[in-house]
């Protein structure tokens, strides 16, 4: 396993290595039809979630130093609401930007020092329990990859797909 010069991170590169695994596998054998259903018109549809992973993957890497721009934030940037006027991405497009931002975010994680992630980072949240930092920010980005994980996952069943299968990948190194 890669260990990253933070000891803040000793938590974070395996998670994010694992949602890169559980994007990958959660997206297995969705079609680009079903990846644009929503739920009696109440749910966002696999795609815009899938944006909304990758705004979390880009916006990671920008506050670690990463200079790539997602290709299609005007669509999902800060968690845009779903607008079914827009001509989302395909699938096929979304899957070519997470493998173009994975290995450069995981690269700065196993980069960045203590004294990095120790700085400041001002989200606006002002509570008094959570210090805007760097590593907090990453760290709400890694849970937010997570609940989108889980939010697919559940659309692949009521879509009427298989469960995700657990076969990881140890060949994809981010």
């Amino acid at each position: 396993m890669d260990t990253p010069k933070s000891n803040k991170l000793d938590i974070i590169v395996p998670a994010f290595r694992g949602h890169s695994q559980n994007f990958l596998m959660v997206l297995d054998g969705i079609s680009e039809e079903d990846a644009l259903k929503r739920i009696e018109g109440r749910t966002n549809h696999i795609i815009w979630m899938i944006g909304n992973f990758l705004d979390m993957r880009f916006a990671m890497g920008k506050v670690l130093g990463v200079e790539e721009e997602f290709e299609f934030k005007e669509y999902f940037s800060q968690g845009k609401a779903l607008d079914e006027s827009f001509n989302y991405p395909t699938l096929d497009q979304l899957k070519k930007s997470f493998h173009q931002i994975s290995p450069l975010v995981y690269n700065k994680l196993l980069e960045v020092t203590d004294a990095d992630v120790d700085k400041d980072f001002p989200m606006g949240m002002n509570i008094e329990f959570f210090p805007e930092t760097v590593l907090n920010f990453v760290g709400m980005c890694i849970g937010r990859e997570d609940y989108l994980c889980g939010q697919i996952g559940l659309m692949r069943r009521i879509l009427g797909y298989e469960g995700m299968k657990y076969e990881f990948d140890e060949n994809i190194k981010y």
